[in-house]
């Protein structure tokens, strides 16, 4: 090698050092970034002599990075599911010390009923019957509250999500396009293709999300259930919330490019992330458990109803409980939409309306003396709240769509739908904990492969200040000799 080759062999060898210690200092900087990846100076030879930075690369895996984005997107469902089934739990069914669940009040009820009846002149007992008979209509029509708040809630969250879609689709269009522009000029584009990743991770926590790459660096995106989000221009999300719901509220779909992909008549549904939480939070879970408690209710009109005993054969009419429908009776075995927040205790029995509690024992609440019980107006009558005890035991049909046990008394009614809310949050408590264990496995998988070691940086900021120091010593040796041939020549 003659002293010119020397010579250049070590300036490119100079100039590579200088970029791929400008890369280390920019991965030590970049190691606590969220998104970051570890970036490469990939070197090549020159012709005849001499090293240079062909390119700067990042470390990636798709493979991993899909595993991520997958993980994160049921975990984000699970999550809202379990959020909404909780807030249901606590309120509804959680404390024991409250008896606040539907079975509990119901036992209560039940309980207050024997000690009437086993002393049916008994005012104060009479009384007890009766608020303990108004505090499980308050329960139902609280836990109706509840459970339509908790839908609403999810439709707002819905609402956000759809914004926060839009946003992140804009922004990835504008890093795409800068990566697509990039690529074609050979600019060094791996900080954009970082961005692009971490913008397709936060859209990913909304819902499920793949992405498709193309030459130059372009990329298309899809949901997991085939619509398309991003392809050359970004897609609408469109969705119009509901403000106020009821039972029989029927919540909006969430539309990507016009195609629904959520609700019931959605073509392409959502298969994870928390617009899917959401949506099966909204028109599913809280649905049927609504349906539940509407069920109970019904049962409650229906076993405490009352009967003509005139021998008139008048139809039966409501009795403790009530709902605005009265006189009629719930049809059987078919859930009455919303009738948990409407049911209550009669005027004409509460003693804070002015009613009179002994017509409990009595029968004919409605006010009509055909359905009176006790025609002899006897003080220690318990035929009636013995009758009514023991309809609380007996079996009738509850409507099958509902989940809850099909045919038994009320109270067991009460119980399966309990533990079928017990029984939906225990599983959305476990699918938490799997999806979010496997989130973080996924992540430290890939940041195995992507993130910055700051141990390896250093020990290659070492070994370039090696090759550094070797390179300026060639050209410092290259200058002495050149230096004692020209004055060998002048001599």
């Amino acid at each position: 090698m003659n002293l010119t080759a020397a010579l250049e062999s070590a300036r490119s060898s100079l100039m590579a050092s200088g970029i791929q210690s400008s890369v280390v200092s920019r991965n030590i900087a970049g190691a606590s970034a969220a998104g970051y990846s570890r970036k490469i100076a990939v070197l090549d030879n020159l012709p005849g002599t001499g090293v240079y930075v062909a390119a700067i690369q990042r470390a990636a895996s798709s493979g991993l990075y899909n595993n991520v984005l997958i993980a994160t997107s049921s975990s984000a469902q699970q999550t809202a599911i379990y959020d909404g089934l909780q807030k249901i739990a606590a309120a509804t069914v959680d404390d024991p010390e409250l008896d606040q669940s539907p079975t509990a009040q119901l036992n209560a009820l039940k309980k207050a009923l024997q000690q009437y009846a086993n002393a049916p002149d008994n005012a104060t007992l009479a009384q007890a019957a009766v608020t303990s008979a108004k505090d499980m209509a308050t329960g139902l029509n609280e836990a109706t509250q509840t459970v339509q708040s908790v839908r609403a809630t999810a439709d707002a969250d819905m609402k956000t999500s759809v914004q926060n879609i839009n946003r992140l689709l804009s922004q990835f269009q504008t890093v795409n396009t800068a990566i697509v522009k990039g690529t074609i000029s050979g600019d060094d584009i791996t900080d954009y293709l970082d961005q692009r990743d971490s913008i397709v991770s936060q859209m990913s926590q909304e819902l499920g999300v793949t992405m498709s790459l193309r030459p130059n660096g372009d990329a298309a995106l899809y949901t997991d259930s085939g619509a398309v989000l991003f392809d050359k221009s970004a897609r609408a999300v469109s969705f119009v919330p509901t403000n106020s719901y009821t039972a029989g509220t029927t919540g909006n779909a969430v539309y990507v490019d016009g195609v629904p992909v959520t609700g019931a008549n959605s073509v392409m549904p959502l298969k994870s992330g928390k617009l899917a939480g959401l949506a099966q939070l909204r028109d599913q879970d809280t649905v049927t458990y609504q349906s539940q408690l509407d069920e109970v209710a019904r049962g409650l009109i229906n076993t405490f109803r009352e009967s003509d005993q005139s021998g008139a054969a008048l139809p039966d009419v409501p009795g403790l409980f009530t709902y605005p429908g009265a006189p009629a009776i719930p049809a059987s075995a078919t859930v009455s939409v919303g009738l948990a927040g409407l049911i209550s205790v009669a005027a004409s029995v509460d003693p804070a309306q002015g009613g009179n509690p002994d017509l409990l024992r009595d029968g004919a609440i409605s006010g009509n003396v055909a359905y009176r019980y006790n025609t002899a107006g006897n003080g220690g009558f318990s035929a009636r709240l013995q009758q009514l005890i023991g309809g609380m035991d007996a079996s009738q049909p509850f409507d099958a769509t509902t989940q809850g046990k099909p045919n038994g008394s009320l109270i067991d009614f009460a119980s399966s739908s309990t533990s079928w809310i017990e029984n939906q949050r225990k599983t959305a408590d476990s699918n938490v904990t799997y999806q979010k264990t496997l989130l973080d496995r996924s992540t430290a998988a890939l940041s195995n492969v992507s993130g910055v070691n700051m141990d390896d940086e250093m020990s290659l900021m070492l070994q370039v200040e090696r090759t550094y120091s070797a390179s300026s010593k060639i050209i410092s040796t290259v200058d002495q000799m050149l230096q004692s041939l020209l004055a060998a020549v002048g001599n």
